[in-house]
């Protein structure tokens, strides 16, 4: 019997998966640790606290850094300075380190589709986070990918979202309108996409492969409830296409992780 367990610090949270042996044997857990949201020029002591719980695979969730430029010499700076940090080589030198991106990092605040400098902000991204030259995120537009971890006799799917190079603009809410906190309408233009048709076909493909455990990565969070922010729900026909995908293709184990909001909650998502 497998058995999930999710634990949430401050700004990081550890996925622990349980795969229960016979009664004479100890049953064995595998830690999958994530987080978002760090300044470059901050300390991160979670980085440290992550590092001491030897997790087998360590995600950034975007917001990696504040890069917030057109400029890409700007978004190579403040890399470097992720870089130089002790607590983020102490990690990254014993944790296999998987990203993706969310606005901040991508290279401008709550940006989508029309950043004029994506491509070369893919080239940064990607090189800074160590891709094979061979790997398929570097050979297509945008950075999502998936990568797999075979432990413990579970199968682990990461699924690596890009909710940044694809996106339409987001609706912005009429100033009078003071219910929600933030400034997003839901786009019922049923045109309009977060992932975009190539992306949407690749993450078919790949909830229909085998895998015990899926953990897809999204930078913008997916399972709450609209309240204005910038999320999955600004775009609700792309939400209802992903959950009816994962009906579709019969995906088990699927579990959303996300970043961009400053807090660490679990939502559950009835369908």
């Amino acid at each position: 019997m497998k058995q999930y367990l999710l634990l949430f610090f401050a700004g990081m949270a550890v996925f622990a998966c349980r795969n229960q042996r016979p009664s004479a044997v100890a049953p064995v857990t595998t830690r999958i640790a994530f987080g978002s949201c760090a300044h470059q020029d901050k300390e991160q002591p979670l980085l440290k606290v992550a590092a001491s719980l030897k997790p087998e695979v360590f995600l950034f969730l975007g917001d990696n850094i504040y890069g917030d430029s057109r400029e890409m010499d700007t978004l190579r700076a403040k890399y470097a300075r992720l870089a130089a940090k002790e607590e983020f080589q102490q990690l990254a030198n014993q944790t296999r380190v998987l990203a993706v991106w969310d606005d901040h990092d991508y290279g401008e605040n709550d940006s989508g589709r029309h950043y004029p400098f994506k491509a070369e902000s893919k080239e940064i991204f990607m090189d800074f986070w160590k891709v094979p030259a061979g790997s398929d995120r570097r050979n297509h537009e945008g950075i999502y990918g998936v990568e797999t971890l075979q432990t413990n006799g579970l199968l682990i799917q990461f699924i690596l979202l890009d909710t940044r190079t694809f996106r339409d603009n987001l609706i912005k809410r009429d100033s009078a309108d003071t219910v929600f906190k933030n400034d997003y309408a839901p786009n019922e233009n049923p045109d309009s996409t977060f992932l975009g048709a190539t992306q949407w076909q690749w993450l078919e493909e790949q909830l229909s492969t085998k895998a015990d455990i899926r953990i897809i990565a999204s930078s913008n969070q997916f399972s709450h409830a609209y309240n204005g922010w910038e999320s999955w729900t600004n775009v609700p026909h792309e939400r209802q296409r992903m959950i009816d995908l994962i009906k579709k293709t019969k995906a088990n184990g699927v579990v959303f992780i996300s970043g961009d909001v400053h807090w660490g909650e679990l939502s559950k998502l009835e369908v």
